[in-house]
């Protein structure tokens, strides 16, 4: 039912650049809740990524999204002491997308909640999942 939801995307716009000054990566476009908004303009895989971030929104609700968005950072950052760019790389949110970004028919078959039960260990070859 909820599979077939997009977001709303918003192209060419200056958010990505201010939210990029205070992320330990440079934003090319972001999720916040139902809409995605992004510097330039978006390609299929870039609209495929953010629209796994949009479908985990609906399965945690916004505030849920956020708070463990959040604290995937903390435990990576400051607790297993990942550089900034790793912490977020191993978010576990951002894991499912970019493993799965170039592949047109995961969101029609996307498991759901399962991106919640990873690990925040880092992989066997000990690089980020991109």
């Amino acid at each position: 039912m909820f599979k077939s939801l997009k977001p709303q995307f918003i192209e060419n716009s200056i958010i990505p650049i201010i939210l990029s000054k205070l992320a330990p990566i440079e934003i090319g476009a972001i999720t916040l809740g139902f809409i995605v908004i992004s510097r330039g303009e978006m390609d299929d895989v870039v609209k495929r990524h953010e629209t796994i971030h949009f479908q985990q929104y609906l399965e945690m609700g916004f505030l849920g999204f956020v708070l463990v968005y959040l604290y995937d950072y903390f435990i990576n950052r400051f607790v297993l002491k990942y550089e900034g760019e790793k912490a977020y790389y191993m978010i576990r949110a951002e894991r499912e997308a970019y493993e799965n970004e170039n592949d047109e028919d995961y969101l029609l078959n996307r498991p759901r909640w399962t991106w919640l039960k990873k690990s925040n260990d880092i992989p066997n070859d000990d690089k980020p999942m991109v």
